[in-house]
């Protein structure tokens, strides 16, 4: 039995105690995706991106110089561009960098991850040292206010990555919802949404041959051990990504090497051998499917771009009823 005598001492996000525990009293235990992304979760993600399995970021980057050139011109000077989950400017780059001279003359990241934000702000003040940037911590999922500074100016939404996939579809509904609301009436959104496909090319990408996103995974375990004063041996979790047909998704979850009982913040939690922990989904959607979606949080799509392959896409929302 680990000694727990010591727990109070560390320094404990009770916040984040009550959320792990919350979850992993369920029946099937769950914890949720957003604690992926502390500092060491955001790297193992951005080597993610970079393996040969992972089709979704190399995809979508040859997508966006082609599209970005086509939502700039539909844009007045001076636009803000707001982006939800922004971990790096990789991928918004493309949008700050196109079309004619001033397009975007601010950007406003969101993301849950503090350090990540004040590394990107410091990079973006060397490379573009006339726009203005307005990091935003905070989770997505929450209703968002935009900085005074933005407030007048034209709006451009930007979620890429298919991280809309990670939500189940009420919650996505829900997130576009209040996406409309914040970006206004006048505003377009481009979204990156992963399509349905053959699972022989979807689960690679999950399960990489190198233990990447295995360590990714594990990670999860190595912050609640940190931050929420946690004994999880993460090497007793064994890392599994399962094709969910019925529900068109790529789960991923941690499962129990053996039976154990593991503290959180001294309060026991057990777990039978081959028990998991279910700490992600990721949505593979066709475009009607996510067209509807889209409808019914009062987004119309206005354009669709894919690759040859028709692997990823990236939708045009603008707010319905807006000509």
């Amino acid at each position: 039995m680990p000694d727990d005598s010591g727990y109070a001492a560390r320094t404990v996000d009770r916040g984040l105690v009550d959320l792990a525990l919350s979850g992993l009293s369920r029946p099937r235990k769950t914890l949720p995706a957003k604690l992926f992304y502390d500092e060491e979760g955001c790297r193992l993600f951005y080597r993610i991106t970079e393996l040969p399995e992972y089709y979704l970021t190399r995809t979508e980057r040859s997508l966006l110089p082609l599209v970005a050139a086509s939502v700039l011109a539909m844009l007045p000077s001076g636009s803000v561009l707001v982006e939800y989950g922004a971990s790096d400017e990789a991928k918004a780059a493309h949008l700050l960098t196109g079309g004619e001279a001033g397009a975007i003359a601010a950007y406003v990241p969101i993301d849950v991850a503090m350090p990540a934000l004040l590394q990107m702000r410091a990079r973006l003040d060397r490379s573009h040292p006339h726009l203005s940037v307005y990091p935003i911590v905070g989770d997505f999922m929450d209703p968002v206010r935009l900085p005074h500074a933005v407030a007048s100016l034209p709006r451009l939404g930007f979620f890429p990555g298919s991280t809309i996939g990670n939500l189940d579809p009420g919650d996505a509904a829900r997130f576009l919802a209040l996406a409309r609301v914040t970006l206004g009436a006048d505003a377009r959104f481009l979204v990156g949404v992963d399509l349905r496909k053959d699972p022989s090319l979807l689960l690679p990408a999950y399960d990489d041959a190198a233990g990447v996103t295995a360590a990714f995974n594990r990670n999860l375990l190595v912050r609640l051990n940190r931050e929420a004063g946690a004994d999880f041996d993460p090497a007793a979790f064994a890392h599994r990504a399962v094709w969910n047909d019925a529900e068109s998704r790529i789960e991923m979850h941690l499962v129990s090497r053996r039976q154990q009982s593991v503290s959180i913040a001294g309060q026991a939690v057990r777990f039978a051998r081959g028990e998991t922990i279910h700490t992600e989904n990721s949505y593979k959607y066709t475009p009607e499917r996510f067209g509807h979606i889209a409808a019914a949080a009062g987004w119309q799509c206005t354009q669709v771009w894919t690759d040859p392959a028709q692997l990823f896409a990236l939708f045009l929302l603008r707010p319905d009823g807006i000509g």
